[in-house]
């Protein structure tokens, strides 16, 4: 990039020509940088600009003794350059990022065991499916379900008493949870629709640490397990309590909602290790 300054010695004429081109330089470097500049641009040509731009600057101050006025060279390189590597940082993170991605899943791939139990709801193009269970036998199936809701001792003392404003807590939760098992199949899209034999919630008042300790209980004959419907009643039991209760205090958290032990089914019986 080249700038002809006027023939004349005229100082005056100079400043303007020299003012008027960094002016330029300042607005190129501001606005296509952000528009065309990957298109229009290589990062030779942004060099190319910036080593101008510092040129200018420094000829400016070898006549009137002084740098651009408002870092008009300065400001302009630094948008420019600021701008492009940034684009440029942006592609390569995005390609090591997809480098990654391959090399894990090819790494899970192939240290997974043949015989090791997948995900039955991922079908072989990877997208979800319900799984098809008409080939298993019936079984008699159990599962158990706790949860835990902390209180804080100001609510706890509250549904003690029975003073919760919208009523006897343990008892709706209860009711909420048997109805939360019954609907589980409604709730979690891809779990099937099974004829419960019995539904069973417990809520117990834990003065140790002010809470309330949820279990829940799910019995079927049938081809599918009934461990979501285990969870799904001690969770819902446990956001009725929430909802029972919110009036008195926001803090109350729900914790712990775990499978407890499982019977039936191809794996037999299962029991978490205390």
């Amino acid at each position: 990039m080249t700038l002809s300054l006027p023939s004349t010695g005229n100082p005056f004429l100079i400043q303007i020509s020299l003012c008027f081109g960094l002016m330029f330089l300042r607005r190129l470097a501001a606005i296509v940088p952000r528009s065309t500049s990957t298109r229009f641009f290589c990062s030779k040509d942004s060099l190319d600009l910036a080593r101008t731009i510092a040129e200018l600057s420094k000829e400016m101050e070898s006549i009137f003794g002084e740098p651009p006025p408002d870092g008009l060279a300065n400001s302009g390189n630094r948008s420019f350059m600021a701008q492009e590597p940034q684009h440029n940082s942006h592609v390569n993170l995005s390609s090591t990022s997809d480098k990654f991605t391959a090399q894990e899943l090819h790494s899970i791939s192939h240290n997974l065991d043949e015989n090791a139990p997948g995900l039955t709801h991922v079908g072989s193009t990877g997208k979800a499916q319900m799984v098809d269970v008409s080939p298993k036998e019936n079984s008699s199936r159990t599962a158990i379900a706790t949860c835990k809701v902390l209180l804080g001792k100001k609510v706890f003392d509250l549904v003690l008493a029975n003073q919760i404003a919208k009523g006897d807590v343990l008892s709706v939760a209860k009711i909420a949870g048997i109805n939360g098992a019954k609907h589980t199949s409604t709730l979690i899209p891809l779990c099937h629709n099974i004829t419960l034999a019995h539904v069973r919630v417990d809520l117990s008042l834990n003065p140790a640490d002010f809470s309330v300790d949820i279990e829940g209980e799910a019995a079927s004959t049938g081809k599918t397990g009934v461990e979501m419907e285990a969870m799904t009643a001690v969770s819902i039991a446990g956001l009725t309590v929430y909802d029972m209760c919110k009036a008195a205090s926001k803090d109350i958290q729900i914790t712990d909602i775990q499978l407890e032990c499982k019977t039936g089914g191809k794996s037999g019986y299962w029991c978490r290790e205390e």
